[in-house]
């Protein structure tokens, strides 16, 4: 899989911008501030529907606008689809597949990729939310059809807490629909923990190798999902010690939702008191160990970096492996900047026959020189192709279409069905 073309219309600093790309690596250049960054963050957006600087869209509406426009022409093999995203002020989003309304989650069915960027160290280093973003990103990027259960429970959170809030001030009376919110909780909880836990097992070969690789040295990588249902239980407490990853992932649907509603009892006191949800997924955290020893507090800077590099490059090789449409476009975004001449070898090596490579820098000498780059260049939001970059800038197709796109072949979504914890809506 591969970006063909990228369109943007009133997104992040740029009021139009046409970018064409190839296959292989592709090197875009520029002084920090030029937008260099903001041009791979629309292209991964459509992987995850979300940026990985921001949360919210706002920040990626182009200042004084009140809605931005992002295109991008994808190929598999001879297959080619156009994926087009409306970012609206105050109001939903919309999005096209083939010049067909869809809803714009649909649209990671057909795209993905796995971008690495300096803010990965906040998966290692940061508090649990990015961990747990690092988890749900993977799973969408994984199964596509999880943005449903994923919106899903984040409302049946969003509303359970409300009532238990309400309670504080109305009284018992208030918690009459609370079974009704506790059914949704489970149901939507479950599929995300199973998911979770099955994506922690099939990381974890992956992360080993790819670290040893990266480092040179087999410093024991491992990931462990620290689930706030199972933590709530006091009888689990040998159990949570000695049952293996392979286990966890194994676990039946019913009694995980047993596990689940258990822990709900147990507590509903405590949330009633706080106004607070406090078990599901959206209090898990993942822990991240090098050595036995926890990677936050203990590990160095090159050690988490080389950490989170490692769990992406673990990431990029499970959707590859498992993908109908080719390798998952990767984006390294200023992260050889971070990296010593070693590591910068050695994870342009673990990348380099992906079929496509986008790779940021504001200082050329940064990256690798004995790579076929073809580059690019940013200034004050404008881009330059150099003369022997080899790819074709031709743009009238998205420029002039807006409503529909050529489709050579039959497209296909990026991930198959499959076996997947999710169930598919409607």
């Amino acid at each position: 899989m591969r970006v063909a073309h990228l369109t943007l219309g009133d997104f992040r600093n740029y009021g139009a911008a046409e970018l064409p790309l190839s296959a292989g690596p592709n090197l875009i250049v520029g002084r920090n501030g030029q937008g260099k960054t903001n041009l791979v963050e629309a292209i991964a957006y459509f992987a995850t529907l979300r940026s990985h600087r921001v949360t919210g869209d706002t920040a990626l509406i182009r200042a004084g606008q009140q809605s931005a426009i992002v295109r991008m022409r994808v190929r598999s093999g001879d297959r080619e689809v156009r994926l087009e995203l409306q970012l609206n002020q105050g109001r939903a989003n919309r999005a096209q597949v083939n010049g067909n309304s869809v809803r714009p989650r649909e649209v990671t069915r057909w795209f993905s990729a796995v971008a690495f960027a300096p803010e990965d160290l906040i998966i290692v280093r940061g508090e649990p939310s990015g961990r747990r973003r690092f988890l749900d990103d993977a799973l969408l990027a994984r199964h596509p059809v999880a943005a449903g259960a994923l919106a899903d429970y984040d409302r049946v959170v969003r509303q359970r807490t409300s009532l238990l809030k309400s309670a504080r001030s109305r009284g018992q009376s208030a918690l009459a629909t609370l079974p009704v919110w506790d059914d949704q909780l489970v149901e939507f909880g479950v599929q995300i923990m199973l998911a979770r836990r099955e994506l922690v097992r099939d990381l974890g070969g992956p992360l080993h190798d790819h670290y040893q690789e990266l480092v040179g040295s087999d410093h024991a990588p491992t990931l462990r999902v620290v689930e706030s249902v199972v933590e709530a239980i006091p009888q689990s407490d040998v159990s949570r010690e000695t049952l293996s990853i392979e286990s966890s992932a194994n676990v039946s649907r019913e009694t995980l939702a047993a596990q689940f509603r258990e822990a709900l009892a147990l507590l509903r006191s405590r949330e009633i008191d706080r106004g607070v949800t406090l078990v599901g997924p959206h209090r898990d955290d993942l822990a991240l160990s090098l050595n036995g020893l926890p990677v936050k507090g203990y590990a160095s800077h090159g050690e988490s970096w080389s950490f989170a590099l490692s769990l992406k490059l673990a990431l990029a090789e499970l959707l590859r492996a498992e993908s109908t449409a080719g390798d998952p476009v990767i984006i390294l975004d200023d992260v050889f900047a971070e990296l010593d001449s070693m590591r910068r070898a050695r994870l342009m090596s673990a990348v380099e026959n992906y079929e496509q490579v986008i790779v940021t820098a504001a200082v050329e000498s940064d990256v690798p020189n004995d790579v076929p780059w073809r580059r690019m260049r940013i200034s004050a939001g404008k881009v330059q192709h150099d003369a022997d970059a080899g790819i074709d800038v031709g743009v009238s197709e998205d420029r002039d279409n807006t409503e529909g796109a050529t489709v050579r072949g039959s497209a296909t979504p990026s991930q198959g069905p499959g076996s997947s914890p999710f169930e598919e809506d409607e």
